[in-house]
C-alpha cells in the first residue's frame, strides 16, 4: 500500500520548492494547482462553465483563461470565489484521484497529493499524513509582495482569503519550518520521510 502525503502550506509558505524536492527521492507529486490550469483549458467542461458564470470578460485573445482577470473578480467578491471553487474544485478531485490511484497501482511506495487548499476545501480523507509548509506570517507576507509584486494591501487580502499558516501547522501531522534555508527544509523532509518508513 502506497503512503499518501497531503502536501499543503499557504500562499507564499515555500510549498512548491518543498514539492519539488520529493523528486530527489522518485516519490511522485499530483500537483493540484496543474491540474486546476489542465482542467481549465479550451474544451474541457469547466471552461465552459466559467465561459457562461464569469462572460467573456475573462478570456484573453487567444481564447484562454485570463486567470490574474478571473483572480481579481473572486479575491473581491466571495460569492463570485465559491462559484469558481463549484465550477473547479470537482473537475480537480477527479484528475487527482485517478493519477494517485495510477501511481499506486504501478508501485509507488509513497505518492505527494500537492493541495493549497488542503483543509480549506476538507480533502484531508484522500490522504493518510498531512504535510504543512509552515511560515512565520511576515515573511510570508514580505515574500508574496517580492514574488508576485503586490502591494502590502493586496497580499493581505489574499493570504486571508485561506485559513492561516498557523492552524494548519497545528492540523497537520507534521510540519516542514521553511523560514531558513532551502537545505533546513530539505534536511527535515528526508528526516520525515526516514520516520514515516518511506525512504
Amino acid at each position: 500500500m502506497a503512503l499518501i502525503i497531503g502536501l499543503t502550506g499557504s500562499i507564499a509558505s515555500g510549498k512548491s520548492t518543498v514539492s519539488l524536492m520529493f523528486d530527489d527521492y522518485n516519490i511522485p507529486v499530483v500537483d493540484a494547482d496543474k491540474i486546476s490550469r489542465e482542467v481549465v483549458a479550451p474544451g474541457e467542461k469547466a471552461y465552459d462553465q466559467i465561459i457562461k458564470t464569469f462572460g467573456q470578460q475573462v478570456l484573453r485573445k487567444d481564447k484562454s483563461i485570463d486567470r490574474k482577470m478571473l483572480g481579481e473578480i473572486i479575491f473581491a467578491d466571495d460569492a463570485k470565489r465559491n462559484q469558481l471553487n463549484e465550477i473547479v474544485h470537482p473537475a480537480v478531485r477527479e484528475k487527482m484521484l485517478k493519477r494517485r490511484d495510477a501511481y499506486a497501482e504501478s508501485g509507488a511506495k509513497c505518492v505527494v497529493l500537492d493541495i493549497p487548499l488542503l483543509f480549506e476545501s476538507k480533502l484531508t480523507h484522500f490522504v493518510d499524513k498531512t504535510l504543512v509548509v509552515y511560515v512565520d506570517e511576515a515573511v510570508q507576507l514580505k515574500r508574496l509582495m517580492e514574488r508576485d509584486g503586490y502591494t502590502e494591501n493586496e497580499a493581505i487580502k489574499r493570504i486571508k482569503a485561506q485559513i492561516p499558516v498557523r492552524e494548519k501547522a497545528e492540523m497537520a501531522d507534521a510540519i516542514i519550518d521553511n523560514n531558513g534555508t532551502k537545505y533546513h527544509s530539505y534536511e527535515q523532509l528526508e528526516r520525515l520521510l526516514k520516520d514515516w518508513n518511506v525512504i
